[in-house]
């Protein structure tokens, strides 16, 4: 399954050195190093509150309230946590040409902040950056929203008369259509997969990197702890480890190299 030879970051970067098309597949993993929690780990934020179905949130007001204040009590962590070196790191390969298309599960913004440009990046759970009117689709900037309710307690409301709602994908909400166009196209097109920080559990994104090996594109798994990709014949190269650690260094070989 996974390459022989040298350290896992230089294993890495023989796999990025001649890739053009990159498909990178994104999750919790690389963004806890920036202080915000993975919400399935043991310290999660899914251990201590039930999450708001979206279901409930359309017909209940109470349910509202509760994801409104979820959403003030995380605020300020999203606000000020930075790119780590992981997110920087794929900013570079994107400025050297080598990447197809980013796939993030994360709703953290943190791929835009370190320079991943919207062509190549596809948030697929939604971002905590923006709140979103269900009616008439419009976005703006949370902050103001947030405070509002912070001071009344009374979930916002559009302009429209329509309910607000971060635009992040909730509990049984359903995936954005183009987003998932999108996805699917980057990986069809991949000349290399690799998964960053991710348990690989959550479907249909995580089907994602293994259509790309699917076409024939190699695949790169890299994560602390297991993966329910690990074992898969589609795996070509498994580091176990921190994204931070294994990644940066293995990108900052494959550049150096010219690749």
């Amino acid at each position: 399954m996974a390459a022989t030879g040298g350290t896992g970051p230089e294993q890495l970067a023989a796999l990025l050195r001649p890739a053009s098309r990159i498909f990178l597949f994104t999750g919790a993993g690389i963004s806890t190093g920036s202080g915000i929690p993975d919400f399935r780990g043991p310290k999660g934020i899914w251990r201590t509150r039930r999450p708001v179905y979206y279901q409930d949130f359309l017909r209940s007001e109470e349910a509202r309230v509760e994801h409104w204040d979820f959403k003030v009590e995380g605020w300020p962590l999203f606000r000020d946590a930075a790119p780590t070196p992981a997110h920087d790191a794929i900013a570079a390969l994107e400025r050297a040409g080598k990447v197809g298309l980013v796939v993030t599960q994360n709703v953290d913004g943190l791929h835009a902040r370190a320079g991943t440009s919207p062509e190549r990046l596809v948030e697929i759970h939604g971002t905590n950056a923006a709140v979103e009117c269900l009616t008439c689709g419009s976005r703006s900037d949370p902050e103001p929203h947030l405070e509002a309710f912070g001071r009344t307690r009374v979930p916002p409301r559009c302009a429209c008369g329509g309910l607000l709602k971060s635009a992040t994908i909730s509990f049984g909400q359903d995936l954005v259509a183009a987003d998932l166009e999108r996805a699917a196209a980057g990986a069809r097109s991949a000349d290399l997969a690799v998964s960053l920080g991710s348990t690989l559990s959550v479907y249909p994104a995580a089907s994602l990197p293994l259509a790309a090996a699917a076409g024939g594109a190699p695949y790169a798994v890299v994560n602390r702890g297991e993966t329910e990709h690990d074992g898969r014949p589609e795996v070509t190269l498994r580091l176990e480890g921190d994204v931070q650690e294994l990644f940066p260094p293995a990108v900052e070989e494959a550049l150096a190299a010219g690749g």
